[in-house]
């Protein structure tokens, strides 16, 4: 019996139960089931049924949203194949892409025809805020895909502007089977649009004094996402200064605004378990908003003369 045959029989089984009461089937996620051989590169089945026609990968931030990151990972692997939903806060998205494609390419070339309809038809589903949309969307640019997937997101931070902007809402998702399901759907029906990538070219004036190179490696936000130091060799180089270059999705704030959503960030980074309410976050976004206003200012920063 093949890997995939299997499932057919086996997962069908599973599912049956926890289908139950939903105008959902066990065939309807069979068209975005993944079979696990295709993740190990291996197999030798001879006999293979249609493939998927909306095979995905899940990519979760369990931080985002309170526990409804969390909540979100649990009810994906018990409908899909556990291979196919990852964990942000376990592995990055760029080294679990990076595998199966690898894996992908490998298969193809066994002349595996299924591998190939994956390869083609396979989409992304990122559950997170902005900053992590961004982030699965610069890695797949950095892979430089002749197919890349396209990506639907999941609303489950704090402001949700690039979801939003796609037509995929703003409020956080409710985390029950039937809304997961309800999601795939519309990733089924989706249509694909294309997003605007930009690029950023830093340079900092070599000091006189020495380096100007930070002691540890810098710890970017993930919507730099190819953010690297370019060789003496490289034409963007210029003497006389150290040249960086990133690029961003979405948006890219600087100054005051910059300023609240670092000082958002930092605090939910200390006190993660005050940051489990969509309200609740965005209150705080407002408060630390009012303390960085130019209306408050002579509130909380000395004046000047």
């Amino acid at each position: 019996m093949s890997l995939i045959r299997g499932w057919n029989s086996f997962k069908r089984k599973q599912l049956e139960p926890l289908m139950a009461g939903s105008k959902y089937d066990a065939d309807f996620l069979k068209e975005f089931y993944i079979p696990t051989y295709i993740f190990s590169g291996e197999t030798n089945i001879s006999d293979v049924p249609d493939a998927p026609k909306y095979p995905v990968l899940v990519f979760i931030n369990s931080k985002s949203g309170g526990q409804l990151g969390g909540d979100l990972l649990v009810t994906y692997r018990a409908l899909l194949n556990e291979r196919q939903v990852t964990d942000l806060g376990e592995e990055a998205p760029d080294k679990v892409l990076r595998r199966l494609y690898i894996s992908l390419e490998k298969l193809k070339q066994e002349n595996d025809k299924f591998a190939a309809k994956i390869y083609e038809r396979l989409r992304i589903i990122v559950a997170g805020g902005d900053g992590t949309a961004g982030w699965l969307l610069g890695v797949v640019c950095d892979l430089k895909l002749s197919h890349p997937p396209p990506i639907a997101t999941v609303p489950l931070g704090t402001g949700n502007n690039l979801p939003f902007a796609f037509g995929w809402g703003k409020k956080n998702p409710e985390t029950d089977r039937n809304s997961v399901l309800s999601f795939l759907e519309q990733v089924m029906k989706s249509k694909e649009m294309k997003i605007d990538n930009w690029h950023l070219l830093m340079r900092m004036k070599i000091p006189k004094g020495g380096s100007c190179d930070p002691v540890a490696p810098l710890e970017l936000p993930h919507s730099l996402h190819a953010f690297s130091r370019v060789s003496s060799t490289d034409e963007l180089n210029m003497e006389g200064y150290h040249t960086f270059r990133g690029g961003f999705w979405n948006y890219f704030s600087m100054g005051m605004d910059a300023q609240v959503s670092y000082a958002f960030h930092s605090e939910r980074k200390v006190n993660p378990e005050k940051f489990k309410n969509q309200l609740v976050n965005q209150t705080t976004y407002a408060k630390l908003g009012c303390k960085q206003g130019w209306f408050a200012a002579s509130a909380f920063h000395p004046s000047t003369t």
